[in-house]
C-alpha cells in the first residue's frame, strides 16, 4: 500500500486508527474519482475552517468527507433513499463500530446528509458546516480565491482532478438515475434534467395543486 503525505497545505490528516480505516474503506470501495474528491474536501473544509477561525474536530470532519459520496456506489443505486442519506447511514455504522460517542456520530451523519443542501450547514456545527464547504469549493469553486493557489496546488498534486467537471457529473447522473424521485426539491434534479433524457423534475406546486385536499 503506498503511503501518502499525511501534511498538506498545512493541514495533517488525523493519525488515528479510525481515519487511517476510513481511508482504507473509502479506497476499497469507491473508484479512484470519489477517492480523490472527497480527500480534497477534507483539506478544503479544513482549510475553509482555518480560514473562519472555526474550532473543529479534524477526525469527524475527515469521516464524514470521506464517506459524504459512498451512496453513488453500485450496491445504493436501488435503494429508493437520497444517496446522501446512504452516505450517512454508511459513515453511522463504520462510527458506531468504533463506539465513537453518539453525539459525534449524529454530528457526521448530519454533514453527510446535508452536504447537497445549500443555506443550512452553514449555521450549524463546523463539521457540518464544513464538509459542505468542501465539497462547495471542489465541485462548484465556491470561494475559489479564499485558498492561497501554493496550497490549492498542493492538494491537487496530491489528489488530481482531470477532467473532473464531467467526470462528477457522469458520477452523480450514474448514483441517482435509477432513483430519479430522489431528486424532488434538491439540485441533483439539476443534474437528471441536463444529463438524463426524458427526466421530468418533481413541481411543489403541482404537488400542493394536485393533494388529496379539496381546498
Amino acid at each position: 500500500m503506498t503511503t501518502e503525505p499525511s501534511l498538506v497545505a498545512g493541514v495533517r490528516v488525523p493519525g488515528t486508527r479510525i481515519a487511517r480505516e476510513a481511508t482504507e474503506l473509502v479506497r476499497d470501495t469507491a473508484d479512484e474519482l470519489i477517492y480523490h474528491h472527497s480527500r480534497r474536501v477534507f483539506w478544503f473544509g479544513a482549510l475553509q475552517g482555518r480560514n473562519r477561525d472555526l474550532s473543529f474536530d479534524p477526525e469527524l470532519l475527515y469521516v464524514a468527507a470521506m464517506f459524504h459520496d459512498l451512496g453513488l456506489g453500485e450496491r445504493f443505486r436501488t435503494s429508493g433513499r437520497r444517496f446522501e442519506v446512504d452516505s450517512a447511514d454508511e459513515a453511522r455504522r463504520f462510527l458506531r463500530t468504533h463506539r465513537v460517542p453518539e453525539d459525534s456520530v449524529r454530528r457526521v451523519w448530519t454533514a453527510v446528509a446535508l452536504h447537497t443542501t445549500p443555506g443550512i450547514p452553514e449555521h450549524m456545527e463546523p463539521e457540518v458546516a464544513l464538509v459542505t464547504a468542501g465539497v462547495e469549493y471542489d465541485v462548484l469553486g465556491v470561494g475559489y480565491d479564499d485558498v492561497s493557489d501554493s496550497d490549492r496546488a498542493e492538494i491537487v498534486a496530491l489528489h488530481p482532478r482531470p477532467d473532473f467537471k464531467q467526470r462528477i457529473l457522469g458520477a452523480f447522473t450514474e448514483g441517482i438515475r435509477r432513483k430519479p424521485e430522489t431528486t424532488f426539491g434538491n439540485v441533483k434534479a439539476d443534474v437528471l434534467e441536463h444529463c438524463v433524457p426524458g427526466f421530468r423534475r418533481g413541481d411543489f406546486v403541482d404537488a400542493i395543486l394536485g393533494s388529496a385536499w379539496p381546498e
